[in-house]
C-alpha cells in the first residue's frame, strides 16, 4: 500500500508521521525545500482552547481534541510547548455579553476550566493590561508552541519510521482510473500510489482540482505581525485576546516560547492569485500596533525586533475540509485556517484511524518509535554540561550565533537532520532569530552549509530557489 501525503506543513507532516504507525509505504511531498516553509512558519503559534469555534464544526471538534493531544506529542517529539492560559478581555458591557457567549460555546465544545473573572483579577495577574478592562474569560488550556519545529520534528520522526521525504518536488498531475487514484506526477518523477492525502495548505483547492475533486475555493488571508525582543518578556505572561469579530480573533498580545512578545495578526483577505503575498505594509503594521495598544497601552516599541506576515488558507464556508472525497483514494485535510495548528494532531489521528485504516485495510506495525530527541541547545545547558560537550567535541565551543548562543555543533546537527537552507538552520537552531537578525551569523552559516554539502555559497539560498543569498562576488 503506497500513500502520498502532499504538503509538509504541520498538518501534512503529522499525518505522514501518524501513517507510519501502519504497514504502508508513506511518501511526503512538498514543493518547498524543507518542512514547515509555507503557512506553518508564520502564524500566532497558539494552541487554542476551542471556545472561538461553533459547536458541531470540524474546527470545534478537532481544536478541542488537538489541544488535549499537544502536551504528549510535543514531549515525544522534543518540541517546545507551554500551557500558559489566555484571557479574552472585555472593555464594555457589550463585549461582556460576547464573553458569556464564548464561555457557553466553549463549554458546549468540551473546553475545560473556562471561568469569567473581574478586571481586578486580570490586572493582578497581568498588570500591564489596559486598566479599563471590565471583565475577562480565562481559558487555562491555551498554550504556545513552535509550529515550524513541530513540522520538522514530525517529518523527521516519520522518516525515522520509514517514510520517504520528497522536497523541492511539486505535484503537477494526479491520474485516476475508473474513479480511483492511480499515480501522481511531480516535477521529478511519476509515482504509482494507492492513495493521496491533500494537505497542500494554500493550494489545497488546486491540488484537489488535479484529481477532479470538488473543493471550496481558498482565499489567502494575510496576517501581519510585530515581534518584540526577549527584553520585553516580562510584559505579559498569558495570551491576551480582544473580544473577537466575525472576521477574526483580533489583534493579540502574547509571549513566544523563546521569550519574545508577539503582536498581531491583521486579517486581510487578498485576491486568490496572491498566495505568495507575504509583504508587510505601513497600514497593516499600524493596525497591529493600535490593536495591541488597546490591550496593553505601554508597549515598549523601542524593543521591536522584526515585522513579518503570513498567509492563512480561508476556505469558502469557513470550516475545515477533512476526510474522503468522491474519487476513491483521494483524501482531504485542507482549508486548515485557524485553529489549524491546534487541530493538526487530531486531524492526523482521525484520518489515519477512522478513514484510511478501514478503507485501505491498513495494519499496525509491530514497531513504531514516536520519540524524536530535540537538538540540544547550548543556551539551556549549565556551564558544566556545556564544558563536557566541548571536551568531547570542540565544535560545541565554536559559537556561530552570539545572540542566541548557537554553536557550530548545533548547526551541523541541523544539517544532518535535513537543513539545506539558511532558514532551515534558523528554524532548527534559533541562529538568526536574535537581536542582530542574522547580520553576524548568516555568513558563517553559509560557510558551514557550503562546506558540508560540497557546494559554493552562491548555490545556497535563504529559503529555496529565488532567494539566493550571494548575488555576485565583489572580488574573486
Amino acid at each position: 500500500m503506497r500513500i502520498a501525503v502532499v504538503g509538509a506543513g504541520v498538518v501534512g507532516a503529522l499525518i505522514a508521521q501518524e501513517l507510519t504507525r501502519y504497514e504502508a509505504e508513506v511518501l511526503l511531498f512538498d514543493r518547498e525545500p524543507e518542512p514547515g516553509f509555507g503557512v506553518t512558519k508564520a502564524n500566532s503559534a497558539i494552541v487554542h482552547a476551542g471556545f472561538h469555534d461553533e459547536p458541531g464544526t470540524w474546527r470545534a471538534k478537532f481544536c478541542v481534541q488537538g489541544n488535549a493531544l499537544f502536551p504528549r506529542i510535543c514531549a515525544e517529539l522534543g518540541v517546545p510547548f507551554r500551557q500558559i492560559g489566555a484571557f479574552v478581555l472585555a472593555f464594555s458591557e457589550k463585549e461582556e455579553e460576547v464573553l458569556r457567549v464564548l464561555k457557553d460555546r466553549g463549554e458546549a465544545n468540551g473546553v475545560p476550566g473556562l471561568t469569567l473573572v473581574g478586571g481586578e483579577e486580570v490586572l493582578a495577574r497581568e498588570p500591564w493590561v489596559n486598566p479599563k478592562v471590565r471583565r475577562a474569560l480565562w481559558a487555562p488550556s491555551v498554550g504556545i508552541t513552535s509550529p515550524w519545529v513541530l513540522a520538522q520534528a514530525a517529518a523527521e520522526n516519520a522518516a525515522a519510521n520509514g517514510a520517504e521525504l520528497h522536497f523541492c518536488e511539486e505535484v503537477l498531475r494526479i491520474s485516476t482510473h475508473h474513479g480511483r487514484v492511480r499515480s501522481i506526477t511531480t516535477t521529478r518523477a511519476v509515482y504509482e500510489v494507492d492513495a493521496v492525502v491533500n494537505a497542500a495548505g494554500l493550494y489545497a483547492d488546486r491540488l484537489a482540482a488535479l484529481a477532479g475533486v470538488p473543493f471550496p475555493t481558498i482565499t489567502p488571508r494575510r496576517g501581519q505581525y510585530i515581534l518584540l525582543a526577549d527584553t520585553a518578556e516580562d510584559l505579559v505572561h498569558s495570551v491576551l485576546f480582544p473580544t473577537p469579530t466575525p472576521l477574526s480573533k483580533g489583534i493579540l498580545v502574547l509571549p513566544t516560547v523563546d521569550g519574545g512578545i508577539l503582536l498581531g495578526p491583521t486579517a486581510e483577505d487578498l485576491f486568490r492569485e496572491e498566495r505568495e503575498a507575504t509583504q508587510t505594509t505601513r497600514d497593516g503594521l499600524a493596525q497591529v500596533l493600535a490593536g495591541a495598544r488597546h490591550l496593553v497601552p505601554e508597549l515598549p516599541v523601542t524593543e521591536v525586533l522584526k515585522s513579518f506576515a503570513g498567509l492563512r488558507p480561508e476556505p469558502e464556508g469557513g470550516d475545515f475540509v477533512v476526510g474522503p472525497s468522491p474519487v476513491r483514494g483521494f483524501y482531504n485535510a485542507g482549508g486548515m485556517r485557524s485553529p489549524g495548528l491546534t487541530a493538526a494532531p487530531a486531524v492526523a489521528r482521525y484520518l489515519a484511524e477512522e478513514v484510511l485504516v478501514p478503507e485501505l485495510g491498513l495494519r499496525r506495525k509491530e514497531k513504531f518509535d514516536p520519540v524524536r530527541p530535540p537538538i540540544p541547545k547550548a543556551e539551556d545547558l549549565s556551564e558544566e554540561e556545556w564544558d563536557k560537550l566541548i571536551q568531547a567535541d570542540p565544535r560545541w565551543g565554536r559559537i556561530v550565533c552570539f545572540c542566541n548562543r548557537v554553536s557550530e555543533a548545533q548547526v551541523l546537527e541541523a544539517i544532518r537532520r535535513g537543513a539545506r537552507t539558511v532558514d532551515g538552520v534558523k528554524f532548527r537552531t534559533g541562529a538568526g532569530f536574535g537581536l542582530c537578525q542574522g547580520s553576524f551569523c548568516t555568513a558563517r552559516i553559509l560557510e558551514i552549509l557550503a562546506r558540508e554539502q560540497g557546494v559554493s555559497p552562491a548555490e545556497l539560498s535563504l529559503r529555496g530557489p529565488g532567494s539566493e543569498v550571494v548575488v555576485e562576488w565583489v572580488r574573486p
